[in-house]
């Protein structure tokens, strides 16, 4: 529902800041491991276009909404896709995460549509023909609106239904996958309980009754739209639900690696009695735990948080920042990454990272800045399997629509020609020597 990215999205100066200053004192190699997978990402609703059968079509066209408009036909990818993975060729990069759309999978209760698996499987065939590795996120928010309508992850029944879900997909799927993730952020709600300002969550109840009245339910849970009361209900079964897919999926291919994604801050402590530790616990607690054991774990950070004694800092006045006043700070993907492996022990990918910024120039020095740090935790021997850039294309940003931008590609609204920004040209300088500048 609300996007973090461009609520929170970043932190403090770039190749300025006083942390990259530090990091480029030290003598360190530009050169990534060997195989280092370099993506881009999408998600299906964000740039498929008409996918009807999903919450979040109903909560774009339902009134009162919060979403500033709908998606609609977003960047055309469900026919366009071809040109999308031709695109992250282009580019120079080896991965593209993309998601299936269980929407259009089940749109009824147990009927599943050979159709829509067909689609997938031609897109994944479609990334090995080009030489690159999927990385599959098998829900990334969105669900079908009988699972919403049944009150989504409250529902006790949702980890069966997802499971079963997964399982399908992987027997049609999961031979060409090369990573999958069974969910994409669902710790995303404990994110926007600490973020979120009290009119935006008022519209977000009223939003969630009138998709309740529209659909004769007595509660519609959206995949990133509950109640807050609910969040605690829902982070168990979201749990429960991830320890299934992986369950389901490895059933059907044991030798697939599969995790989930979390978004994560680069959570700083300053002053006495800094209640950094204790936030920590309230966001990604339960999920650190949970995954332990996991193949690897999927980062997806764009900014830092810093704690004092009472609550979160304000950003500073001189800060770097992207669309909506979002603190651009590059250093925070690298301690964010030292930080989760860390806590769980998992193998890290990071699987969304980038700046929700109109001006390009902006991404165009954030990616090697972020890079630098995230090679220095590499090099402190953290393993990390691969950077992923949010995003491939400009999209819907969920409940800022297309006025927020984070790709490396602009998307005409008319024609949906793709148009690589400078910054595609960095980042994909890096990825084809798979080393930092000097």
């Amino acid at each position: 529902m609300i996007d973090r990215r461009a609520l929170l999205a970043g932190t403090v100066a770039l190749s300025a800041s006083p942390a990259l200053a530090g990091i480029a004192a030290k003598a360190f190699d530009p050169a990534f491991p060997k195989g280092f997978l370099w993506g881009a990402a999408t998600s299906g609703h964000q740039i498929e276009g008409n996918n009807t059968n999903a919450d979040s079509w109903v909560l774009e066209n339902v009134h009162p909404s919060i979403y500033a408009q709908p998606s609609g036909d977003a960047d055309n990818s469900f026919e366009l896709w071809r040109a999308d993975l031709d695109l992250v060729k282009a580019i120079g990069l080896n991965t593209y995460r993309f998601s299936l759309e269980w929407p259009r999978i089940e749109p009824v209760q147990g009927q599943f549509s050979r159709a829509m698996l067909d689609h997938y499987k031609a897109m994944i065939d479609g990334c090995r023909a080009r030489d690159l590795i999927p990385v599959v996120t098998f829900n990334h928010y969105t669900t079908p609106i009988w699972f919403a309508a049944m009150g989504g992850w409250t529902n006790p029944q949702a980890p069966a239904l997802f499971a079963r879900f997964c399982e399908t997909a992987a027997r049609a799927l999961a031979g060409g996958i090369g990573y999958a993730l069974t969910l994409n952020e669902p710790n995303i709600m404990n994110i926007l309980k600490v973020v979120l300002p009290p009119q935006a969550i008022a519209g977000q109840h009223a939003m969630l009754e009138a998709a309740a009245r529209a659909h004769g339910t007595a509660k519609f849970a959206a995949g990133n739209a509950i109640e807050i009361d609910d969040i605690p209900t829902s982070t168990r079964l979201l749990i429960a639900g991830h320890k299934a897919a992986r369950a389901a999926i490895k059933a059907v291919r044991p030798d697939l690696p599969v995790g989930v994604s979390l978004s994560m801050f680069d959570d700083q402590a300053v002053g006495a009695h800094s209640i950094r530790d204790r936030m920590r616990g309230e966001l990604y607690g339960p999920w650190l735990d949970a995954v332990k054991g996991d193949d690897f774990l999927g980062v997806q950070n764009y900014e830092r948080m810093v704690w004092d004694d009472e609550g979160r800092v304000a950003v500073p006045a001189d800060a770097v920042r992207g669309v909506g006043g979002a603190e651009i700070y590059p250093a925070s993907l690298g301690a964010c990454v030292r930080y989760a492996h860390a806590a769980t022990g998992c193998p890290i990918m990071v699987t969304e990272n980038g700046a929700s910024v109109d001006d390009d120039a902006i991404r165009a020095r954030y990616i090697p800045a972020a890079l630098h740090g995230l090679k220095t935790v590499i090099d402190e021997g953290v393993p990390v399997l691969g950077y992923v850039h949010w995003s491939l294309l400009d999209n819907f940003e969920w409940i800022f629509g297309y006025r927020v931008h984070f790709g490396l590609a602009s998307v005409d609204r008319e024609t949906f020609a793709r148009t690589p920004k400078p910054s595609a040209g960095v980042y994909g300088a890096i990825a084809r020597a798979n080393r930092l500048p000097a």
